[in-house]
């Protein structure tokens, strides 16, 4: 009599436990209420999930009472729902500037930094901002390890040679030059000077072979990718940079004068068996110091930049002067 009543007891324990067993359907959105494709949904502590489908739906059976499901993707704060019931759920998910800084731009799209095994180095709009300089290349300039960035002149908003996988002997397609994308299309490097570095949202630089193996023998120097900021919903915003200041060199050579040189000349033809070059040096006065000649010690620069966006759920726009 015990045992029949102690395997009913247990029969009826298991009832309730399948019982609260849910096959949880539902779909994920952004804060704009689109749906998001490929969002990972696992439950907690437990290998059992699943992922979204291109219309952001879901399914996950076999979810008990009290379980919790962990909604990520990336570029997303990720979320945790606790089960209560079968109903379908309707998860959104908040943009995580956090995790974006983790997303880097490859030749096939984007990818999570953290599961990208090629040599790729990333700089942020945020690295970007409010650096006086002129040029794209002089914003990148010690801020990648492993890129060499010179100027190729003296001269204010002059170009500068990039090295992104040092000398080769490679001399096609651009020789040691790397190959510049932006926005996709694939642009000369003595050009990129057009752009603006306020209106760049990131810039990958592609080191090693498998990271830019999809362009070919072009990109045997390295590649890099700058991605251009882009409109955002919302009313219209208006940023300005800008800068104003004076340049000049930081020190000076302390050269000889023209007495001061023609006395040692006089020394060395002396020391070498030779005749007195100058008998009279008061007659060479001081010279001309060509530091001050060459160089403009309050040379005065400036820059200024101005952007508008603005845009609904139709189109967006992004419009920028510098």
């Amino acid at each position: 009599m015990k045992s029949l009543i102690l395997s009913f007891f247990l029969s009826f324990v298991g009832i309730i436990a399948f019982a609260q067993n849910y096959e949880v359907n539902g779909i994920v959105v952004d804060s704009n209420g689109s749906p998001l494709p490929g969002v990972s949904i696992v439950v907690k502590n437990t290998t059992k999930g699943a992922s979204t489908d291109f219309d952001g739906n879901f399914n996950v059976p076999n979810v008990k009472k009290g379980e919790i499901l962990v909604f990520s993707y990336i570029g997303y704060a990720t979320k945790e729902v606790v089960i209560n019931n079968a109903n379908a759920l309707t998860v959104k998910l908040d943009e995580d500037t956090l995790s974006l800084d983790e997303v880097v731009v490859v030749g096939y799209g984007t990818q999570k930094k953290s599961v990208v095994t090629g040599a790729i180095s990333s700089v942020k709009a945020a690295d970007l901002e409010n650096l006086p300089v002129e040029r794209v290349e002089q914003a990148i300039q010690g801020r990648v390890a492993g890129v060499v960035v010179a100027s190729d002149s003296g001269q204010p908003g002059s170009s500068s040679t990039v090295r992104v996988r040092g000398i080769t002997t490679f001399d096609t397609y651009g020789g040691n030059n790397p190959l510049w994308v932006v926005d996709g299309v694939i642009v000369d490097s003595g050009g990129i000077g057009y752009l603006n570095q306020s209106d760049i949202e990131s810039i990958e630089v592609l080191k090693d072979a498998a990271s830019l193996a999809i362009y070919g023998a072009r990109a045997a120097s390295g590649v890099l990718i700058i991605t251009t900021k882009k409109g955002k919903q919302g009313k219209m915003s208006v940023n300005y940079t800008g800068f104003t200041g004076f340049s000049g060199p930081a020190k000076q050579l302390n050269l000889l004068n023209a007495s001061e040189y023609g006395a040692l000349m006089n020394e060395k033809s002396v020391a070498g068996g030779g005749a007195i070059l100058f008998p009279d040096l008061s007659t060479l006065g001081t010279g001309t110091d060509w530091q001050d000649v060459i160089f403009n010690n309050n040379a005065m620069r400036s820059s200024h930049e101005i952007s508008l966006t603005s845009g609904n759920e139709i189109s967006s726009f992004f419009a920028s002067f510098g």
